[in-house]
């Protein structure tokens, strides 16, 4: 586990740049926290860091569910699960079908996988402290996410 401390949403953007700059293949990362803690700011840093074209806005995907981008052989799968009230609606979006190592999968609300004992490479926590820095903690599962967090220059 690392745990960073992000006095801004420049530093939380870089924070995501730094980690996709270390992806060279399909992952899944859960982020977690309450609204306006940083995690859509993380994940546009993340697609910079990946390479993805500058045309793409990146944005939350509360209404849309799934935002796609894709990047030379791989494809970031930006997913919102908050609306989400059931399993069974994720075969509704086709989620299986993303979850291969073509697919980096970067979800927000992922307490729905969590349910179904979902496992994710990395899981990454947004917390406020009492200067409403955010507090950012990021945990590795699994040999993909384990070794990913090592190559963090954090």
């Amino acid at each position: 586990m690392k745990i960073i401390e992000s006095k801004s949403s420049d530093q939380t953007f870089k924070l995501g740049e730094a980690v996709g700059k270390e992806i060279s293949q399909g992952i899944c990362i859960a982020l977690q926290g309450e609204l306006g803690a940083g995690k859509t700011t993380f994940v546009q840093g993340l697609a910079k860091g990946l390479g993805i074209s500058e045309k793409y806005y990146i944005t939350s995907p509360t209404f849309n569910i799934i935002n796609e981008y894709p990047i030379h052989s791989l494809t970031l799968c930006h997913l919102d699960l908050y609306r989400l009230e059931s399993e069974n609606e994720l075969e509704d979006i086709g989620f299986d079908d993303l979850v291969d190592d073509t697919h980096i999968i970067v979800v927000e609300w992922p307490e729905i996988l969590k349910r179904i004992s979902f496992k994710f490479d990395i899981e990454i926590n947004f917390k406020f402290d009492e200067q409403y820095n955010r507090i950012i903690s990021v945990f590795a599962s699994g040999q993909l996410g384990s070794n990913l967090l090592s190559r963090l220059a954090l």
